[in-house]
């Protein structure tokens, strides 16, 4: 809903009391063609796809416990698509082609800001990969390019490129149409989307319970009843082996706690995303004024959202080795989240071996840049009972022939 300035003011003065609700609050029905249990960005979008792009309008999100209230609002916001291997590059590209135009799509600013992101290299070898990725990158048709540290420092004045620096900075790939976006908005965007398509969304809704009868899913048991579907797609982040386990099918993820961190509000002083592998690292600066940083995931498993100090003062090291500026500035709060990271850091998105049922999980760091283009591709895949071409790489099955997508070296510290 769009309102004029004259209707902010006088909303403003009744402290917002007429507002309408950006969606509905229903009770669940009995009965729903397609439930999509994860109320996250991937799980609305998947709902909203399924509805905009497929027809169906019998849908329900089940989310435990709020919108924007897990994994969505806990992660540090990167959008990009320069991955190495081709199944890996046009998925994400394709979610960036979305990403482009989803504020006006959803009518609905997700604050989405194409600022370019730097992957830095410290090596001869960092180099090459570097210089590999960038062609693998072109020849999928994905804006990227090599840039030498000279470039980087006239770009980024505040950045250390001292060759005496411990791990020198060589150069870097950058695309430009890379950035960043608001996570919380994302999330509140679909969800309003697909509420005025006619999605049940319904929060505080813990499935406790997934039924089969013959070899196909025939309802979940909530903790607000039995609800019962045609079909089940289940999207939710680090706790998918959690649901996985509800039918006995075990995933090849492991779930690790992931931190972030922002400092206190500064004076605009990077325009930009910076990452590095060889210090683990990377930074970016919000509307806000903060500091932006993470790193990777904690090497233990479990599914709390906290994480352990060693990683911590790790990546305070790294920030500091890049911007040694930023010495002094003071951190004002951290947060962590949950990834399902598989053995070939890609994403599962696929069928299962029971009829009707559905999952998509296993994206590690790179879950939240995939929002748009996952939920996508999964609509696609509940909808048709079968792989978008652009998914069907990232089958279950892969873990069985061999036919892995090994990102582990384009995925790293990203997020």
């Amino acid at each position: 809903m769009r309102y004029s300035a004259l209707s902010l003011v006088k909303n403003a003065f009744t402290h917002n009391r007429n507002w309408g609700e950006a969606w509905r609050t229903p009770d669940p029905k009995k009965h729903y063609d397609a439930l999509i249990v994860g109320g996250g960005g991937h799980g609305l979008a998947t709902a909203y796809y399924l509805a905009k792009e497929h027809g169906m309008r019998n849908i329900a999100v089940l989310e435990k416990n709020w919108i924007g209230g897990g994994n969505t609002g806990r992660n540090t916001t990167i959008v990009r698509s320069n991955y190495l291997w081709t199944e890996a590059s046009l998925l994400y590209e394709k979610s960036m082609q979305l990403w482009e135009r989803l504020s006006q799509e959803l009518n609905y600013n997700v604050m989405f800001s194409q600022r370019g992101v730097y992957n830095l290299g410290h090596t001869l070898q960092d180099m090459r990969d570097i210089e590999r990725r960038v062609h693998a990158n072109r020849l999928n048709g994905i804006d990227a390019k090599v840039v030498t540290a000279e470039e980087i420092k006239e770009s980024i004045p505040h950045i250390n490129t001292s060759p005496d620096a411990r791990y020198p900075i060589l150069g870097a790939s950058l695309q430009p149409r890379a950035g960043v976006a608001r996570h919380d908005a994302v999330a509140w965007g679909f969800a309003r989307a697909a509420d005025n398509l006619g999605v049940d969304i319904i929060e505080q809704c813990e499935v406790t319970a997934i039924n089969c009868e013959g070899g196909h899913v025939t309802a979940v048991e909530t903790s607000r009843g039995t609800i019962h579907a045609e079909k089940i797609g289940v999207v939710v982040a680090g706790n998918a082996s959690v649901l996985s386990s509800m039918v006995d099918l075990r995933l090849p993820i492991e779930s690790h706690p992931l931190q972030a961190y922002v400092s206190e509000p500064l004076r605009p002083i990077i325009d930009t995303v910076i990452m590095s592998n060889a210090v683990h690292g990377y930074i970016s600066q919000s509307d806000k004024g903060e500091l932006v940083i993470g790193a990777g995931i904690d090497a233990y498993t479990g599914y709390g959202q906290r994480g352990s100090f060693s990683i911590i003062e790790h990546t305070m090291q790294a920030i500091i080795e890049l911007f040694p500026i930023f010495s002094r500035v003071r951190m004002l709060r951290l947060w962590g989240g949950i990834v399902d990271v598989s053995p070939d850091a890609c994403p599962i998105i696929s069928k299962t071996p029971i009829d009707g049922l559905y999952f998509n999980c296993g994206w590690g760091t790179g879950g939240f840049k995939a929002t748009p283009g996952s939920g996508w591709v999964f609509a696609h895949t509940i909808a048709k009972d079968q792989p978008h071409s652009l998914n069907k790489p990232f089958n279950l099955q892969r873990f069985e022939t061999g036919a892995l997508i090994d990102e582990h070296g384009a995925a790293a510290v990203a997020h």
